[in-house]
């Protein structure tokens, strides 16, 4: 396959430096939570800060402005929606994928790229911890949390891939027999219901999602120690967010293209008797 059917290497540069500005943001929000919005309890102030000194990568880098984030933050920062853009326009929609996607998709469609790279990466950790557990006995104190945290954002980053591709679960029995008219009624309907769901969650969880676990940085409490609580439950409300609005994008991407129908392939059914001894 040619670079122009499969996007060539920037299918994998513009992934992976996304997940590599990000990896590190996550790490290092405590920085700017202390920088941009020091918490005005000094117990709590002390408490973030020792996180952040016990887990910061460049330990010796002095934090720019005479704050705690560096240049190495502060650059990760800039960078991350540089690449974001520059991975979006390069995106180039595989032979397997939604063949009807709108430029307003490009964004989904890179998010899904990214996951597929957190699924390599995930893998690797894996492959590291057996090789080390098994072969070298000397399991390692990270692997397996890395592992959580990773699957986690490609459980949710998934989601809003699906979403685009059309690839969730439906059933639809009632949703064929009935006129178009019909069927548009039922599209508005399902999607101002995951519209109203996503605002809910977020209007009910904000407090307790981004004030008592973003901004006083819980960890896993483990012995390395991730920010899983800290960084996956806001990632649950802004992934919820973005679903609905591609679930809004796709109605109307979707208005006027005739629906799919679904139709009984009755060899496959008479297959499924067959082996299971029902003529």
């Amino acid at each position: 396959m040619t670079d122009k059917q499969t996007g060539g290497p920037a299918e994998w540069i513009w992934p992976f430096a996304f997940l590599v500005c990000a990896g590190w943001l996550c790490w290092h929000i405590p920085a700017f939570i202390l920088d941009w919005f020091p918490p005005e309890n000094e117990s709590l102030f002390m408490q973030v800060s020792e996180l952040h000194t016990r887990k910061e990568v460049l330990q010796e880098m002095p934090g720019l402005f005479g704050g705690f984030a560096n240049i190495v933050d502060y650059a990760a920062l800039a960078l991350l929606p540089v690449v974001t853009v520059l991975g979006s326009r390069s995106i180039v929609v595989a032979p397997m994928e939604f063949e009807h996607w709108r430029q307003w998709d490009r964004f989904a469609l890179f998010i899904g790229r990214v996951t597929m790279i957190m699924i390599i990466t995930m893998t690797m950790v894996m492959l590291y911890e057996v090789f080390m557990r098994y072969v070298v006995e000397a399991p390692t104190k990270w692997a397996n949390e890395l592992t959580l945290w990773i699957a986690g954002f490609i459980f949710l980053c998934s989601g809003l891939y699906a979403m685009q591709q059309r690839s969730h679960i439906r059933i639809t029995i009632l949703y064929d027999v009935v006129p178009r008219p019909l069927r548009k009624v039922c599209d508005v309907l399902s999607t101002l219901l995951i519209v109203i769901f996503a605002a809910g969650v977020v209007f009910g969880s904000y407090t307790q999602v981004f004030i008592n676990k973003l901004y006083r940085w819980e960890m896993f409490g483990t012995a390395f120690d991730p920010p899983i609580p800290a960084t996956i439950q806001p990632m649950i409300l802004i992934i919820m967010c973005l679903i609905a609005l591609q679930a809004v994008a796709n109605l109307i991407a979707d208005w006027n293209v005739e629906p799919e129908v679904f139709v009984v392939d009755e060899d496959e059914i008479n297959a499924i008797k067959r082996s299971v001894g029902v003529e």
